[in-house]
């Protein structure tokens, strides 16, 4: 494994493996009462240009939980306000650090920082990926189904940075995954040309939700406007609307399909109520698993 997690391209299939199944036994351990601290001494900084209530959190905990201790930088509280060079302030903080989280807008400026830190640099969210948040959701697939392989994955919604890091997983695993997106919302045509360059025949997108989700073994939904498309929530309601995630969409999947959501939700819009909250619905073993896995990423990188 690469020091970074920048994007999911940045891990192989064995990476994939070890981290779902280090989660699993730290989940195991955890549940126990059995404490870990191999982090003990350890000193992680979480620099967030946007909002976050589950990725910070979880990380915050993490790092708690394994003995380290985390400093949350808000980016309006530090120099890069001021237009401080991000290489800087990458070079600076590895003085101080044993890992940095970043959830900021560009991907570039992410690359930045981690071409110029000398410790890990982990993605906590950009416009462009959020490999974190879908190496927690494999964990619960493995955990709720038994693999991770041999499934059907339907993505419904826009494509967005979660979507992003879908096709990246799927490439490297060799996972089946189609798609469902309005025209002009599908995944970044770069992101998606190379996924399926890897994959071939096993991602596939497509307009229509019904076919997404025939004979789907996972069912993922996401907002329909991310962060900073906030002005173009009304006009996206309008474009989306055949695409919501409702008992009717769910009935033409597999019977015991699970239903996923990365979370904030908002009920009546991208998802239903009575699906988010009905038996076929794993998101609040989803949200919580991203402490888990956040465990397994720190103690891999940091250790």
């Amino acid at each position: 494994m690469k020091d970074d997690i920048l994007t999911l391209l940045d891990l192989d299939v064995e990476d994939f493996d070890v981290l779902i199944d280090r989660s699993l036994e730290l989940k195991r351990r955890y549940l126990a009462g059995i404490v870990d601290r191999p982090l003990q001494g350890k000193v992680l900084g979480l620099i967030f240009d946007k909002p976050s209530t589950r990725t910070r959190v979880s990380f915050e905990a993490a790092m708690v939980q394994l003995g380290g201790v985390p400093i949350f930088l808000n980016v309006e509280d530090t120099q890069l306000i001021r237009n401080e060079p991000i290489g800087d302030t990458g070079r600076v903080l590895s003085g101080y650090l044993d890992g940095i989280v970043v959830r900021t807008y560009s991907q570039d400026l992410l690359q930045e920082l981690a071409a110029a830190a000398d410790i890990p640099v982990i993605n906590g969210l950009t416009d462009m990926y959020h490999p974190c948040q879908i190496l927690s959701d494999l964990l619960t697939i493995k955990e709720k189904k038994g693999s991770i392989y041999e499934l059907k994955i339907a993505w419904v919604g826009d494509g967005n940075n979660v979507a992003h890091s879908w096709l990246n997983a799927a490439s490297i695993l060799g996972l089946s995954l189609v798609m469902a997106c309005p025209d002009g919302y599908q995944p970044n045509r770069e992101v998606l040309a190379r996924s399926l360059e890897r994959a071939g025949n096993k991602i596939k997108v497509t307009d229509d939700p019904e076919e997404a989700v025939r004979d789907a073994d996972v069912i993922y939904t996401d907002v329909w406007a991310s962060m900073g498309q906030e002005g173009e929530h009304s006009f996206r309601r309008k474009i989306f609307k055949e695409y919501q995630v409702n008992a009717s969409l769910v009935a033409k999947a597999k019977s015991d399909v699970m239903v996923m959501h990365c979370l904030p939700a908002h009920r009546g819009e991208e998802i239903t109520a009575d699906v988010l909250e009905g038996p076929n619905s794993v998101v609040w073993d989803q949200a919580e698993n991203k402490l888990h896995m956040h465990k397994a990423i720190l103690e891999r990188l940091i250790k």
